[in-house]
């Protein structure tokens, strides 16, 4: 097949009106990507003329305090990083239930929770408004359906809106502008030989890999400061040469905030490489990025390292699988590794995957002709 490529950021154009996105599926991601949506946003707005234009509200359902989440450390770290520019509210008792053991308290919750929402959405104060866990909540029939969707639909039109969880009800992906289910694939039998822990792929051509990625790494911050702990992140960007990618921000916010918590590098060329097409300095900077982050896998050095768009450098034969195989599989115990990026057939590391997580696009305004947006889309 001859369609696999990245994108490059200069040849995007910016929109301006704002989208509907679902997140749902069973497989991992779905909360990543949409921290990875506000740290590009922020790290955008940090470096515009005004930023005070760029205010985020993360609005969590069925997610009540007195339970440790996975993004409790990285929502943290972005409030102390951007107090002035993020806001958190969190709804729901702390403990799972299923639909048999609702109560009048999850009622009210979830209703506080909407009107929470239903007053952020008609301010227009934000350019970014995150419900997370909205799909299940509704799935379960916590809020009437009708009266969501109807709020929905009056959004201001500057305004993103983020919606994940498992199980989407069918009336909310009808106004959906995006809809990308993660679907879990299971390690395949050859994982118990190798025992490998820390290995994670987002792949499939499904909107939220690299956002989930970047997601990830704030998570990993976060880790690291509520334990008072040096947790350095790599961010390693194959087949993404030359500038205009909103990483780049969110990155220089981070630094300014934390510094020296994050590396990142890029390379490749400043083009699409097309399957067939490939050039002489399409190998070599292939080569290149593998070096260092083969090195900095070795090292130990990093708690986390993003090997971002690897999967489609190696089903471009930009470089080989075994030297790939092999490092990740004397990676340091403590390390966890991200692999992100489509691709048509999946290499041997992949058996060495403790999660995989698939990307698969269901719906995407781009293919109704709406241009990208920095700090969401790229």
């Amino acid at each position: 097949m001859a369609d696999i490529g990245i994108m490059t950021a200069q040849v995007r154009t910016e929109r301006a009106v704002g989208q509907i996105h679902v997140y749902d599926g069973m497989g991992k991601g779905k909360s990543q990507a949409a921290l990875g949506v506000v740290l590009r946003s922020l790290g955008l707005g940090m470096a515009a003329t005004n930023p005070s234009e760029t205010r985020i509200l993360l609005l969590r359902f069925l997610k009540g305090h007195g339970r440790e989440y996975a993004e409790d450390a990285a929502i943290a770290a972005l409030k102390l990083g951007f107090p002035h520019l993020i806001d958190q509210v969190r709804t729901g008792r702390p403990e799972y239930f299923n639909a048999d053991q609702i109560t009048k308290l999850d009622r009210y919750e979830a209703e506080r929770g909407w009107d929470v929402a239903r007053g952020a959405i008609a301010s227009g104060l934000y350019s970014v408004i995150v419900l997370d866990e909205l799909n299940p909540v509704l799935d379960l029939g916590l809020l009437p359906l009708e009266r969501v969707i109807k709020d929905l639909k009056r959004k201001p039109e500057h305004l993103e809106i983020i919606a994940t969880g498992r199980a989407a009800p069918k009336e909310l992906i009808e106004i959906a502008d995006l809809h990308s289910e993660m679907r879990p694939h299971a390690p395949n039998a050859n994982f118990d030989e190798y025992g490998i822990k820390g290995i994670e792929i987002y792949t499939g051509a499904g909107k939220g890999k690299s956002t989930s990625a970047l997601g990830r790494s704030l998570q990993a911050i976060g880790k690291g400061i509520s334990r008072d702990q040096s947790h350095r992140v790599l961010i390693m960007q194959w087949l993404k040469g030359g500038t205009g990618y909103t990483e780049d921000a969110a990155i220089a916010a981070l630094n300014r905030s934390y510094p020296s918590v994050v590396d990142h590098q890029r390379c490749g060329r400043d083009a699409i490489v097309w399957r067939g097409q490939q050039q002489e300095l399409d190998f070599i900077e292939a080569q290149r990025g593998w070096e260092i982050a083969a090195s900095a896998i070795a090292s130990g050095l990093y708690k986390t390292i993003i090997l971002d768009e690897l999967n489609p450098t190696v089903d471009l034969e930009l470089l080989p699988v075994e030297p790939i195989f092999q490092a990740l599989l004397r990676k340091p115990r403590d390390t966890e590794i991200i692999i992100t990026g489509r691709c048509y057939k999946q290499p041997a590391y992949f058996d060495l995957a403790s999660i995989h997580s698939e990307m698969v696009c269901h719906k995407h305004y781009s293919d109704r002709g709406v241009d990208l947006k920095p700090g969401v889309d790229f």
